[in-house]
C-alpha cells in the first residue's frame, strides 16, 4: 500500500461534517481516538495507512479540530480492533448534543476542557449540581416537552456532571441566591434531597460555596446568571451568559469576561462565608423535612 499524501483531501460527501452539530463532540472523540492509537502501538503514519486518510486529517481529529463521521469511526474501529468502541463513543456524544439547545453545545466543549468555574446563579440550582429528581421537575415543566424527550434532556444534563467525578475535578467557586433555598422545584423530598446534595458538594475540597442572603441587599446580580470558566494551557477564560431567551450566549470577548468576573466578586463580596452558607443550607433542609 503506497504512503499516503499529506495534502489534507478534498471534501466529499464521507467527510462534510455539520460544525454546529459536533461542535461538542470533537475534543472528547480526538481525545478518545488518540489514546487508543497509541495504546495500540500505532503511529500516526501508520493508522492512516489502514484507513486512507492525510496525516493532516488525523492529526485535525486527534486535537479535536475536525469532526468524525461515523463512517470513519467504523474504519478507524476495525484499524484498531476496537470492535464498535469509537463508533458507539461517536453514537452516544451525538445522542448527548442533541438533547441540548444548538447555542448551548459550544460551551459544552469548554465547559469539559474547564479546570474552574466562577458561577452566580440567580433563580435556580445550577445544571452541574442539579440532581435528578430536581432537574427533571424543571425540564418536565417547560413548555411542549414530551415525557420521552424530557428522559433524554435529563440524561444529558446527568452527563454533563461526570466532570465532577473526574480524579481532579475543576475547581468551583459558586454564589447562589439565598431564594434558591426557598423556591419550590418538585415536592418537598426533591427540595431535601437536592439541597442534601448541595451540601455535600460545599463540603467537599474542590467547591467553595456561597450564598448571597436577602439581608445583603445587593443587586449587582438581578440581571441574570452567569459562568465564567478558566480554560487550560494559557487559554483566555470563557463566559456563559444565562437568560430567558435563545440569546443565551458563550462569550470569549475579553472585555464581557473581564466585567463579568468583576461583577462575581462583587456579588461574592456581600455572599455569607462558606461556613455560613453550610449552616444555612443544613437550615433548609430542616425546614423541608418539616
Amino acid at each position: 500500500m503506497s504512503i499516503v499524501p499529506e495534502p489534507e483531501p478534498e471534501p466529499d460527501s464521507d467527510l462534510e461534517f455539520d460544525t454546529h452539530s459536533y461542535e461538542s463532540t470533537r475534543v472528547q472523540f480526538g481525545r478518545e481516538l488518540r489514546k487508543y492509537r497509541i495504546l495500540s502501538g500505532l503511529t500516526q503514519r501508520q493508522l492512516c495507512i489502514a484507513v486512507r486518510i492525510a496525516i493532516s486529517h488525523l492529526s485535525m481529529l486527534e486535537n479535536g479540530h475536525r469532526a468524525p463521521t461515523r463512517k470513519l469511526a467504523h474504519q478507524l474501529d476495525e484499524a484498531l480492533d476496537l470492535g464498535t468502541t469509537l463508533v458507539d463513543l461517536l453514537d452516544r456524544l451525538d445522542r448527548i448534543a442533541t438533547q441540548v439547545p444548538r447555542w448551548f453545545r459550544p460551551w459544552l466543549e469548554f465547559e469539559r476542557e474547564a479546570e474552574a468555574f466562577h458561577m452566580w446563579e440567580l433563580s435556580m440550582v445550577p445544571g452541574l449540581m442539579q440532581v435528578e429528581g430536581y432537574a427533571r421537575a424543571l425540564i418536565g415543566n417547560e413548555p411542549d416537552v414530551a415525557p420521552e424527550q424530557a428522559d433524554k434532556r435529563v440524561a444529558a444534563r446527568l452527563e454533563r456532571q461526570k466532570i465532577l467525578r473526574r480524579p481532579k475535578p475543576p475547581k468551583i467557586w459558586a454564589v447562589l441566591d439565598e431564594s434558591i433555598l426557598h423556591r419550590p422545584v418538585g415536592s418537598p423530598a426533591v427540595m431535601r434531597c437536592q439541597l442534601q446534595h448541595l451540601l455535600e458538594l460545599g463540603e467537599s475540597s474542590h467547591t467553595s460555596l456561597h450564598l448571597l442572603p436577602y439581608t445583603a441587599y445587593s443587586t449587582v446580580g438581578l440581571l441574570g446568571s452567569f459562568v465564567i470558566a478558566d480554560m487550560p494551557k494559557g487559554q483566555p477564560p470563557v463566559a456563559y451568559i444565562d437568560s430567558q431567551s435563545t440569546g443565551d450566549r458563550v462569550t470569549e470577548r475579553a472585555e464581557e469576561v473581564k466585567e463579568l468576573a468583576f461583577r462575581h466578586n462583587e456579588i461574592r463580596a456581600d455572599a455569607l462565608s462558606r461556613r455560613g452558607s453550610l449552616i444555612m443550607i443544613k437550615e433548609a433542609i430542616q425546614r423541608w423535612t418539616t
